[in-house]
């Protein structure tokens, strides 16, 4: 049987590329890490792959704001079959593939327009300075929403995963914008409290995101990103106190979300 392939690109600044690759291999799949220059040059074909995932780090140094510099280079680099890696990255989209982000990775999409994509390929909200005015680097509770169309999160109703960022407060460009995510169900995970309520409180809600929102995905369900870092979580030895806590209680594994999209893959693109 042929596996599922993932690419995860890395350079200028990109990092968690390996626990990434790691979490993939251990839910089946076969996952390549790549730098942007050798995507963009054609190196690397996008199309050879079924998900594409970007994981966190530090984009250009986070110059003109978390991942607006690799946003205009995505945007506009021209690759070897002349197309940019924006138009490549539609071709993949329109072939109902899969794409997530963690941390900056969602800082990109969400600049680039593809997240939430209701307007596809324009800026409808952004993550920008965390309300404490510091950088946050903490485990955090979070709530699912069961409605969401978002592959990656089915079958999940609450997860503990660490966040790491400055810049992940989730801010809308209007109360239009929030209206239609909340209708069409696109927040797929909130920030919550010790009863997995969500919540706007500190430090709950580590950064101040509208809504509590900790992730997004498109109206597909097959796009999504989200500030926390559930490639962080992929052994129960990760959790601060896992020497205190029983192991069947340690549900909230981050490796459930990469199953599930290896899963929808390995059913529909192969």
């Amino acid at each position: 049987m042929r596996k599922v392939r993932v690419l995860i690109p890395t350079g200028y600044g990109e990092n968690c590329n390996y626990e990434l690759q790691y979490c993939y291999k251990m839910v089946g799949a076969e996952a390549d890490v790549a730098h942007i220059s050798d995507i963009i040059s054609g190196k690397i074909k996008l199309s050879n792959y079924h998900i594409l995932n970007w994981g966190g780090g530090f984009l250009d140094g986070d110059d003109l704001g978390a991942a607006k510099a690799g946003a205009n280079r995505i945007r506009h680099s021209i690759m070897k079959n002349k197309k940019t890696f924006f138009d490549a990255l539609i071709d993949f989209i329109k072939d109902e593939k899969l794409i997530a982000a963690q941390c900056n990775g969602f800082q990109l999409w969400v600049k680039l327009g593809i997240l939430p994509g209701l307007d596809f390929g324009k800026q409808e909200a952004t993550l920008t300075y965390n309300a404490s005015g510091k950088f946050e680097d903490r485990w955090v509770k979070l709530k699912i929403n069961k409605n969401s169309p978002c592959i990656w999160t089915k079958n999940i109703d609450t997860i503990e995963l660490p966040v790491r960022h400055g810049e992940g407060r989730f801010v809308v460009k209007d109360k239009k914008i929030l209206k239609e995510l909340n209708k069409n169900n696109l927040i797929s995970l909130r920030y919550a409290d010790e009863n997995y309520i969500p919540t706007m409180k500190y430090p709950f809600n580590p950064n101040g995101s509208t809504d509590a929102i900790a992730g997004i995905c498109d109206k597909s369900g097959r796009i999504f990103g989200l500030m926390p870092h559930p490639e962080a979580f992929n052994q129960r030895t990760n959790y601060p106190s896992w020497t205190r806590r029983k192991s069947e209680s340690i549900d909230g594994n981050g490796l459930q979300i990469f199953r599930n999209a290896v899963k929808y893959a390995e059913e529909n693109l192969i």
